[in-house]
């Protein structure tokens, strides 16, 4: 019976439906006009999508174990382990900076449109260094390791990635005077849209938002942000809107002439759970122990990926930078 009441929370946690399970037993349905009672109605509304999505891929036989069985096993490893770290480092932030900031902003229509800008370049931040410095790749390359886009995607991360995310932008947000109820309301929201940009195509063939796309990041942007061409490389690190990746010079199309291919440029097993959670690691820990001199192992930890000592860089940077002499000179 505990294994099954287990699974049965386990289930409901993973559905979403917790809150909103309550909600019928109460039979309140007045509390809908609540913030709590929004949230609960709104949680199992990714979960949902996912469902639709595999059943759609498996009703279409384009159902790939790649795609969903491995990202699954991510999500709950990082279940066992992350959740409760990240909770930690969240209210451990709070705690110590919110007293530090000038002023204190909550919920007033300014205060939303302020806190989301720097919710949005607190989230910028993080997922800029993520690229940028490799050791925090080595947290970050598990997402971006599966060969194709679906909703599992979003839950594909290294445990010790969303506590490092977390620390980020809960420190950006209380010195800049977020109070801490509207930054878990602004948390909610991105949360939903960050999962919702990882559909696939099988379910959102064309991922565009098209009256929105002046600010805001679609799917397909997303997609882009997913793929190892080399133009698409380190781009659109926003979530939702696309202010920070404009005014940053990180904003990128879709072009209909470059086919997006998912992945890594490391040569990897994409089947396996070992390669795609610790293969970073494994591959920075070569560099480390190759590396000639102590100066130029630390910088194997902090320069972009792909950076070598001997100047033959292979850094998305690079290949971009190549990519267009190349694309020019044509």
């Amino acid at each position: 019976m505990v294994a099954l009441d287990f699974l049965r929370d386990e289930l409901v946690e993973f559905l979403g439906v917790g809150g909103l399970l309550e909600l019928i037993r109460s039979g309140d349905y007045a509390a809908l006009a609540t913030w709590k009672g929004l949230t609960s109605a709104l949680a199992p509304l990714v979960p949902l999508l996912l469902l639709i999505e595999v059943a759609t891929a498996m009703f279409k036989r384009r159902f790939i174990e790649e795609a969903y069985g491995l990202t699954f096993l991510i999500y709950l490893a990082n279940r066992a382990i992350g959740h409760l770290i990240s909770i930690a480092a969240v209210g451990f932030c709070i705690g110590l900076l919110q007293p530090l900031a000038p002023f204190r902003v909550g919920f007033t229509w300014y205060g939303w449109i302020y806190g989301y800008l720097v919710w949005e370049f607190s989230h910028f931040v993080y997922h800029f260094f993520a690229h940028k410095v490799r050791l925090l790749w080595c947290l970050h390359s598990t997402h971006h390791a599966p060969r194709s886009m679906n909703l599992m995607v979003s839950n594909a991360h290294f445990f010790l990635e969303a506590p490092y995310a977390d620390v980020v932008r809960t420190s950006i947000c209380m010195l800049a005077g977020l109070d801490p109820l509207l930054l878990f309301a602004i948390m909610f929201i991105d949360g939903i849209w960050g999962a919702f940009i990882h559909v696939g195509e099988g379910l959102f063939r064309r991922g565009r938002v098209r009256a929105l796309e002046l600010l805001v990041l679609a799917p397909l942007h997303h997609r882009v942000h997913h793929a190892r061409n080399p133009l698409y490389m380190d781009t659109n690190f926003c979530n939702l809107l696309n202010v920070w990746d404009r005014l940053f010079g990180t904003y990128q199309n879709a072009r209909a002439d470059i086919a997006i291919e998912y992945g890594i440029t490391r040569p990897m097993n994409p089947n396996s759970f070992v390669d795609v959670y610790f293969g970073e690691f494994a591959a920075l820990w070569r560099d480390f122990c190759a590396a000639p001199g102590l100066r130029n192992k630390l910088l194997y930890l902090v320069m972009p990926p792909g950076w070598s000592h001997d100047g033959k860089h292979k850094t998305a940077a690079a290949a971009r930078r190549e990519y267009l002499q190349n694309t020019a000179e044509a």
